[in-house]
């Protein structure tokens, strides 16, 4: 079993009485996204280490808790051994740390205890020199009886500094930080000030899961520009998807009509919407809604293909249009389910939407529907080969 401890104890800079844990961050506060990344990461418990209680510390934990039942208050040590399960496994978030999933993935699958340590002492993310060279970064991992030895210490010690010297003290493992976790935003923060700094570079990792050519230079993009304006506005993400849905509709209905260019310039607009919703509700940790805006992506797709070769259909007479769109969405479909690494190059519904744009634009439907069919015939066909390579 794992679980999780986030330090919320130290104050903010320029903000006398308020814990750093309650600044704002990414339309929350950065305490609930540190239990957002314990939890996303396999934490089955979460405890929050305090010095202080004050109402924004209560209500974050409590907002947190509406999502994770399991997030309680600690004062010490003590009380933290006496609530973890016997024999868990413990990750450790610093008071302020700012990082990213990547990074709590890769420590909550570590064998035994861990430190993540950067060897550059004036790195943002560097909290606490551990030898002559590396310094603590921020997370760690270790043993329930580590936690034990810290109860035994007198009451006046520093909660923090002495599990991170117990950890050092019993072996522990050093993972480096590399340098394209920190780039996405890893360090410790503590005016609001650094944590818009970092916010930005949180929200452009998040837009980056996605790796197909279309999202990696269109859509994320996009998403890009939009995302800090929405998440700094603290616009809920219902309505993004609400937007989306909106958008999606239109297009839809503008493809019914005949209007095959309209329609499907429309839809990019659509998937640019759903894909900032899809982002801003992993940042969230909304994962399920996040995975029905992707399908949303898919169905958007499949639904535009099928009205364009039904309405060729029903122009011309011939059966080809129809057909072809069919076997974009099936083959399309099977991509999804398909368990293989996605390529660059592989299509996705958001690529298929582009590919169509410019044939439906000149006039040139059916021959777009044919791409789209030899396109992901041929995605589908690498992903098999692909997963015949893994077995």
């Amino acid at each position: 079993m794992l679980a999780g401890l986030i330090f919320a104890v130290e104050e903010a800079e320029g903000r006398p009485g308020t814990l750093m844990a309650t600044l704002p961050f990414g339309g929350m506060t950065l305490l609930e996204y540190q239990a957002r990344l314990l939890f996303g990461a396999g934490a089955e418990q979460v405890l929050v280490a305090v010095g202080k209680m004050t109402p924004a510390l209560l209500a974050a934990v409590n907002r947190a808790a509406k999502r994770h039942p399991r997030i309680e208050i600690v004062r010490s040590a003590e009380e933290a051994a006496e609530k973890i399960t016997p024999g868990a496994q413990v990750l450790v978030m610093a008071d302020g740390l700012v990082t990213t999933d990547p990074v709590m993935d890769k420590m909550a699958a570590t064998d035994g205890e861990a430190l993540l340590v950067t060897d550059d002492p004036t790195s943002p993310a560097a909290i606490e020199r551990l030898d002559m060279r590396d310094s603590w970064a921020g997370v760690a991992r270790i043993t329930l009886a580590q936690l034990g030895q810290i109860a035994q210490m007198p009451e006046d010690y520093d909660f923090q500094s002495a599990l991170l010297r117990v950890a050092a003290q019993s072996g522990a493992e050093h993972v480096p930080l590399t340098a394209g976790l920190l780039r996405s935003g890893h360090a410790v923060e503590r005016s609001v000030e650094g944590l818009a700094a970092r916010n930005t570079g949180v929200l452009a990792a998040l837009t980056e899961r996605r790796t197909d050519w279309a999202d990696r230079w269109v859509f994320t993009r996009a998403a890009r520009i939009v995302l800090p304006e929405l998440v700094g506005r603290n616009v809920p993400g219902w309505v993004v998807s609400i937007a989306g849905g909106v958008v999606s509709a239109l297009a839809l209905v503008a493809t019914a009509m005949s209007w095959f260019g309209t329609g499907t310039v429309i839809a990019v607009v659509g998937t640019a919407t759903l894909a900032t919703g899809a982002a801003m509700a992993v940042l969230r940790g909304e994962d399920k809604r996040a995975g029905l805006l992707e399908w949303a992506i898919f169905a958007l797709f499949a639904l535009i293909a099928i009205l364009t070769g039904w309405a060729q259909f029903a122009a011309t007479g011939s059966s080809t249009p129809p057909v072809l769109a069919l076997v974009a969405a099936a083959a399309q479909l099977l991509v999804e389910r398909v368990p293989a690494r996605p390529k660059r190059w592989w299509a996705s519904p958001s690529a298929h939407l582009l590919v169509l744009a410019p044939f439906a634009i000149a006039g040139f439907a059916t021959i777009g529907l044919a791409a789209l069919a030899i396109y992901s015939f041929a995605t589908l066909a690498a992903a098999v080969e692909g997963t015949r390579e893994k077995a």
